[in-house]
């Protein structure tokens, strides 16, 4: 068989070197996709939730809004006692903090003034899940409503989803926290924080925080955050107490210029 056959009836084999480019170039195209792919998600998290979240915010705070324009539901025609059969004495007035709604229900809405660009109206819902979150600020069900005697305790991202505690370092002790239901204002002034708490610290949620079992006298307030910024391996938490109430058929409460 003469050379020229040999040549046309078989390949060469490619050298080991055209072997290793090739696999260093699909390599390269697998990492390539990866980062695509990686950079789509961050962009998806960081700002496409942000739009998302903006538009729902704004749909929940409309819709908290017009159901306080909606007649409130007939009382029961039971009669109410006023006073107590077994000692004659008058009953305690009735709270004026709101029943607990609905999980997911927007019953409130939060204002901050030191963190007006993102925390100004905004809705509070009952419950802490991600969906709850992607509309506003989140009530731990388990702890106490605007005005009750322990703690609300209250939760909101600090980044992705509207950001609404994006500022949360800028917080002083003595700002104003402002809570508005259908027929209150609740203002509280915070009073201390703690950025360096760990998820497992259920504790600050308590009606007493750090004290279980111990009775609350106060009215307080807890938020909550993730931190840092950009991560949620830790927890950043402030709190406050109850200073002042007020019907919102009485002109807003100081420090308040624009109300919904």
């Amino acid at each position: 068989m003469s050379t020229d056959e040999t040549r046309a009836g078989s390949a060469p084999p490619a050298p080991p070197r055209d072997t290793v480019r090739t696999m260093i170039r699909g390599l390269g195209e697998v990492f390539m996709t990866l980062g695509v792919l990686l950079l789509l998600m961050c962009v998806y998290q960081l700002w496409w939730t942000n739009v998302e979240s903006a538009q729902a915010i704004t749909a929940s705070r409309d819709e908290i809004v017009r159901s306080w324009h909606e007649p409130l539901p007939t009382p029961s025609l039971s009669p109410t006692p006023t006073s107590s059969s077994a000692t004659g004495t008058a009953a305690p007035p009735a709270s004026n903090a709101p029943a607990p709604p609905s999980y997911g229900t927007g019953f409130a809405l939060l204002y901050i003034p030191r963190l007006s660009d993102k925390v100004w109206g905004l809705p509070i819902h009952q419950g802490t899940s991600k969906d709850v979150l992607a509309q506003g600020a989140g009530h731990y069900k388990e702890t106490q409503m605007p005005g009750e005697t322990g703690n609300f305790a209250i939760a909101a991202h600090r980044s992705t989803h509207d950001e609404p505690f994006a500022n949360f370092p800028d917080l002083q002790a003595g700002d104003k926290v402002y809570v508005q239901t259908r027929t209150t204002w609740f203002v509280y002034t915070l009073t201390k924080d703690d950025p360096n708490l760990s998820p497992t610290d259920v504790w600050v949620v308590e009606p007493v925080p750090g004290h279980p079992g111990t009775t609350p006298t106060q009215k307080l307030l807890t938020m909550t955050t993730c931190t840092p910024r950009y991560g949620s391996t830790g927890r950043w938490a402030w709190w406050g107490v109850l200073s002042s109430t007020s019907p919102t058929s009485a002109p807003a409460p100081d420090g308040l210029t624009n109300t919904a």
